[in-house]
């Protein structure tokens, strides 16, 4: 099938494949633009077109692009469209709620009508109700949004430029005792019991044991290949035994099944916490487990820019300087958790019958292949 061509028409043309009517024209910087309108005929473009030629005559005579009409509403939707495309889902979805939720009270405002004053009032109050860190989400969506709001010539200056966000809390530093752990393992009901255990003896996020599938796993070399994390880059994950324990528990899957597939992530987080409070461990959540993990790798020996590698972190001071470390120095550092929770890892075997853990030239095997998951 021929390509088609857009019908130009006084800088007004059809693109059928794009969705409609589109306008050309050259700016106050002599620069060529063009967008999509939503006129439905020649006439109706023709008149946005004027409009857009009549703001850069404004601008030329005042030195900066004179504002525009639209509200908030307008552009923030325009906003979103735009980050559809660039985020990853769960990122968007995040935007979505900060738009539709928190910001809807801005949607029949003029753009160009909102202030500084206006953005700083909103901010103080929202620290009063939320996080610091949700906070600072949406002073990045509002940042971000007012930004590309110049480069769209709908304002000529972003009124979030400066805007002060809360200070961010201190790192939660709530790590698991072993003892901890095993009362939390041998209370644990199957399917729950191996994520926690996964979790805590690899430092791997809830969303990266939840999506990981068979064809990631290699057992013969003790590892996890994670295809994209939440930074967006692949990782490996070394699995030490306690880890391997897990594997050797569950039943065999077809390579693209879900390891746990019975769980949903927000079902995981809902039942650790009520095995947490039945266990009346306070304060802790199932993210802490990877922060558990970071925690005694350290006290075990393994130094800062080893365990952000584990674990994932990307920074360019931290990449800069853990490049340079051998897949088998951080085999090792992860392995220095057997150590630490050798004891609550019985616990794995304890609940799986009569099983026998055999360590055969570096091979994990059970003998009794009892499935964990009932």
């Amino acid at each position: 099938m021929p390509k088609k061509t857009p019908q130009k028409r006084d800088g007004c043309y059809l693109r059928p494949d794009r969705g409609g009517w589109w306008i050309s024209w050259t700016d106050a910087q002599g620069r060529r633009r063009q967008r999509k309108t939503d006129a439905q005929n020649i006439t109706q473009a023709k008149q946005i077109r004027a409009a857009e030629l009549l703001r850069v005559e404004q601008a030329k005579m005042l030195g900066h692009t004179p504002p525009g009409d639209e509200t908030f509403g307008e552009v923030a939707d325009r906003y979103l469209k735009y980050q559809k495309a660039r985020l990853k889902p769960w990122s968007y979805v995040r935007e979505e709620i900060i738009r539709r939720v928190h910001l809807a009270r801005f949607d029949d405002w003029k753009l160009s009508a909102i202030r500084k004053n206006d953005l700083q009032n909103y901010l103080t109050e929202r620290t009063v109700a939320a996080s610091a860190v949700t906070v600072r989400k949406e002073l990045a969506f509002l940042t971000h949004l007012f930004r590309l709001a110049v480069e769209w010539e709908i304002i000529p200056v972003s009124p979030a430029i400066g805007l002060k966000s809360p200070k961010p809390p201190a790192g939660r530093v709530r790590y698991l005792q072993p003892t901890e752990l095993k009362a939390l393992l041998e209370a644990a009901r199957d399917g729950l019991r191996e994520i926690v255990a996964l979790a805590v003896s690899t430092g791997m996020r809830r969303g990266e044991i939840m999506g990981l599938r068979y064809l990631d796993v290699d057992k013969a070399n003790k590892r996890i290949m994670l295809p994209e994390t939440k930074n967006g880059e692949g990782r490996i994950v070394y699995l030490n035994d306690m880890a391997m324990m897990v594997f050797a528990s569950l039943p065999a899957g077809a390579p693209g099944d879900l390891v746990f597939p019975d769980l949903s992530p927000d079902a995981v987080t809902r039942a650790f916490g009520r095995l947490c409070h039945s266990l009346k461990i306070p304060d802790f959540r199932f993210h802490d487990l990877r922060h558990t993990a970071a925690s005694w790798m350290r006290m075990g020996g393994a130094d800062i820019h080893t365990v952000a590698s584990l674990l994932g972190h990307k920074t360019l001071s931290m990449a800069q300087r853990y490049q340079h470390l051998s897949p088998a120095f951080l085999a090792e550092a992860v392995g220095k958790l057997d150590a630490v929770f050798g004891d609550a890892a019985g616990a794995i075997s304890a609940k799986n019958g009569e099983e026998r853990y055999q360590d055969v030239t570096g091979q994990l095997a059970l003998t009794d292949g009892t499935d964990a998951n009932g």
